[in-house]
């Protein structure tokens, strides 16, 4: 049994080691001449796991060193050791002591497990001297963190003394082809493990001391673009220090130069800045602040140096720099320059930029767009300011990838002055004129409290931009009322519309955004005005005048957010004499909960004694209805509780009047039946005037005749109207002048008309009673008196003689009456007279 058991793990442990034999790979052996100098190591990354260890002489490890002059078999205990280990092949270069191997560098020693792999070359040398490093291929500068498209990458460091500058991080296949520096350098080359690269890649030269920390030559044959940064960067340039880059450019080409992130240090003593020395130039070197904007349009090669300062001790900051060079071809038009005359405007700004500016950021790749003030100030954006002409060129092969946005402000201060004014909200012709597309004009329209700003359009109108009703201009108007505390989104409008003006209570940014070309050929169209106005009580009014058989849609501003707690919006809408307009909502109800407060709906027609519609938050909103008349619709808003905005859209739909047949059947009907009434009251009192004398009217002043009636109905008195004055004379009546006083009776004049000369009250006159009308003239067009009770009546009396009374009976009706005054009717002589 004993033995049977020493059998059994005997097989178990063969077992064991013939697994561990089987996933080891093929063995290794690096072996380092002492007079080469190399250390080789193995490392372990971060997790390696307990079956993959280092195998050397039966001994498993985690790591493995070979010195110079040594010889090491090695193996590993796994199948992919790639994933769990990295190798480092270090060699000093002295020389300071002895003479140094210049010319190509070989990677050194041969047969290397694969594994990622990094190969330094630590250089000592005498500041005295310079060290140049040349490439082949070129290499390519990279930001911190980024990767080369083949993960392999060079590393230059600069070492004086005991301080060791990181000069940049380097992919292959770039514009730098070499790099000198003073003093030592320390190479390192980062290869993967699959790389199947077995070169250095650039070889080692001896030159004079280049009398600066270092210089980068860059070598642009063609059009590109490429980006550079200081040394340490993102960390502070070395405190004092000089650096160039040198740029070969062919001099039929134009090289632009670009800062896109910068930091200054605090200076103690000297100015950071930087320098260009630019061949033929009768100022070099020409000085710039690193906030300047750079060169740009340079023919030929030029150099670029940045200085550092001597820095504060305590608070010494940091100096970096990244930029771009921007390589390119003479465009045909930059010589063509176009002048923008901003002289007669004021408190406007206009930027032509590249599209996407400022959130975007070009790609390295994409064409470069300039814009000059003058040949060698160039900037892909470029700020042109009011009261200043301005002559400025482009150095674009496609201008279409250029865009303009400018901003326009407006202040009101005293109302008394700027309230007589109308400002043109319109795009200035020195815009205009550009061969560039405008993206966006901005006025911001400032306003102090108590003074309200009014938008109008009056021959265009606008139309509120709703998914029901889109605007297909080429051009739209973003507005947004704003105050330190809330923001309210007016909405978007174009023309083409009926909404006439817009009211609102705050400080109003209005945005016009073009949508493709067309807004060149629209752009002499353009009618938005404002005007500062006295304050209103809501938030923000409309007054809207829809077109005939048109429907518009009106919404809350604010959407789809909603309404802010307890602002109110209204509308006013306007319906001519001929029309009506139906007004509904688009849903039942508000859809909204408040916490504090009520939100309301108003709906009341602009008339004397119409009623108002309201309806609460809880309530269902009016029923689809028509008003005959201008109205108004008011929306008030609560605080509502979370996540339930107030947002409303309604419809005003405008139609002709439709004439209803009954009532003109009815009219019609009582035309015929008032003109026989009248028909026969005509021949009625036909036949009594041949028996009857004629009436004679006499005006008495004393005596009072007035019926009782309504007061107020004349708002004129008898001297400011025509009252008193007749416009028909009875066949039948014979009117008289006043009175005078005589010796004798006066005879009436019979059909002859006298304008009364007395003193006039200030009742218009009364008609006489229906019952002393003798004769009536039938017409066509005979209308129903006005009842009596209805008007104000003077005081006239009419005398009747009929026949056979005595001339003693008028005397004796006088004196009851009252008047003294002679009678007008006497026997024989009025006879006579009336004839």
């Amino acid at each position: 049994m004993a033995a049977g058991r020493a059998l059994a793990a005997l097989l178990a442990a063969l077992l064991a080691a013939s697994a561990q034999l089987l996933q080891r790979e093929a063995s290794f052996t690096i072996s380092l001449r002492k007079v080469d100098n190399v250390t080789v190591t193995i490392k372990p990354r971060s997790s390696v796991p307990l079956s993959c260890r280092i195998h050397v002489k039966n001994v498993a490890r985690s790591e493995l060193r070979i010195k110079p002059g040594n010889s090491t078999a090695f193996g590993f205990t796994c199948r992919t050791p790639e994933k769990y280990f990295i190798m480092e092949i270090e060699k000093k270069i002295d020389c300071v002591s002895g003479p140094c191997p210049f010319g190509d560098v070989h990677l050194y020693p041969p047969g290397l497990p694969r594994l990622n792999r990094t190969f330094i070359w630590d250089v000592k040398a005498s500041t005295k001297a310079g060290l140049e490093l040349k490439f082949t291929p070129w290499l390519k500068q990279i930001e911190p963190g980024e990767t080369c498209p083949d993960s392999l990458h060079y590393n230059i460091n600069s070492r004086i003394d005991k301080a060791t500058v990181n000069i940049g991080t380097f992919c292959r296949n770039g514009s730098v082809s070499r790099v000198k520096l003073l003093g030592g350098a320390v190479m390192a080359l980062h290869l993967p493990w699959d790389s199947p690269v077995n070169t250095s890649g650039f070889n080692i030269a001896n030159r004079a001391s280049i009398k600066r920390l270092c210089i980068i030559e860059s070598i642009l044959k063609e059009e590109s673009s490429i980006t550079l940064m200081s040394p340490n960067y993102p960390l502070g340039f070395p405190e004092d220090e000089l650096m160039t880059w040198q740029f070969v450019v062919p001099s039929n080409m134009r090289a632009s130069v670009f800062f896109h992130n910068y930091s200054l240090s605090n200076c103690e003593r000297k100015e950071e800045r930087v320098e260009y020395y630019i061949p033929g130039s009768p100022s070099n070197p020409e000085v710039f602040k690193l906030s300047d904007s750079q060169p740009a349009n340079i023919a030929g090669s030029f150099n670029l140096s940045l200085q550092g300062c001597d820095q504060d001790a305590q608070n010494p900051g940091i100096l970096r720099l990244l930029f771009q060079v921007v390589v390119q071809h003479p465009q045909v038009d930059e010589n063509v320059t176009h002048l923008v005359d901003l002289s007669k405007e004021w408190n406007m700004t206009v930027t032509i930029h590249f599209e996407g500016w400022p959130i975007r950021t070009p790609l390295m790749s994409e064409p470069i767009c300039l814009i000059c003030k003058d040949p060698r100030n160039c900037d892909r954006a470029l700020t042109l300011v009011s009261g200043a002409i301005y002559k400025i060129s482009f150095l674009c092969k496609d201008l279409s990838r250029l865009r303009i946005t400018a901003e326009k402000g407006i202040s009101c201060v005293d109302l008394r002055w700027c309230q007589r004014k109308i400002y043109s909200l319109s795009v200035p012709n020195a815009i205009t004129q550009l061969p560039i597309r405008l993206h966006k004009f901005i006025w911001k329209l400032l306003a102090p409290d108590l003074i309200n700003i009014e938008i109008t359009s009056p021959s265009l109108k606008l139309q509120q931009h709703v998914p029901e009703q889109r605007c297909n201009t080429s051009y739209s108007y973003s507005i947004v009322s704003a105050t330190p505390e809330t923001e309210l989104n007016v909405g978007v409008f174009c023309h083409g519309g009926s909404i006439e003006k817009i009211q609102m209570r705050n400080n109003i940014t209005i945005s016009l955004k073009t949508f493709g070309k067309g807004f060149l050929n629209e752009s002499n169209h353009q009618d938005l005005k404002m005007s500062f106005v006295p304050h209103i009580k809501d938030e923000c009014t409309f007054t809207v005048s829809p077109d005939p058989k048109a429907k518009v849609y009106l919404q809350t501003p604010n959407w789809p957010y909603g309404l802010p707690p307890y602002v109110s919006i209204s509308w006013y809408i306007l319906v001519a004499s001929k029309q009506v307009a139906r007004v509904g909502f688009s849903k039942d109800r508000m859809g909204i909960v408040c916490e504090t407060g009520r939100a309301y709906v108003n709906l009341k027609e602009e008339t004397p004694g119409a009623e108002e519609t309201v309806r609460r938050e809880d309530e269902l909103l009016p029923q689809p209805r028509n008003m005959y008349h201008n109205f108004w619709v008011n929306v008030s808003n609560c605080k509502p509780v979370e996540r339930t905005p107030l947002t409303l859209q309604f419809q005003v739909t405008s139609a002709d009047k439709q004439i209803d047949l009954g009532v003109i059947f009815a009219v019609v009907a009582g035309a015929g039946v008032l003109t026989a009434i009248g028909l026969t009251v005509c021949c009625v009192k036909k036949k009594k005037k041949k028996s009857q004398d004629p009436m004679v009217g006499v005006y008495n002043p004393n005596v009072n005749t007035q019926m009782p009636g309504k007061q107020g109905l004349f708002t004129k008195g008898r001297k400011n109207n025509e009252s008193h004055v007749y416009a028909v004379i009875d066949d039948a009546m014979v009117y008289g002048h006043l009175l005078k006083e005589s010796n004798g009776s006066v005879s009436p004049e019979v059909d002859v008309y006298r304008p009364f000369d007395g003193p006039v009250g200030s009742l218009p006159p009364s008609p006489p009673p229906f019952s002393f009308r003798k004769d009536i003239k039938c017409s066509s067009n005979t209308e129903d008196p006005l009842p009596l009770t209805d008007m104000d009546h003077d005081t006239y009396t009419f005398a009747h003689q009929k026949s056979g009374q005595s001339e003693d009976n008028g005397d004796t009706n006088e004196e009851k009456n009252g008047d003294t005054s002679t009678s007008l009717l006497e026997d024989k002589e009025q006879d006579g007279s009336v004839q």
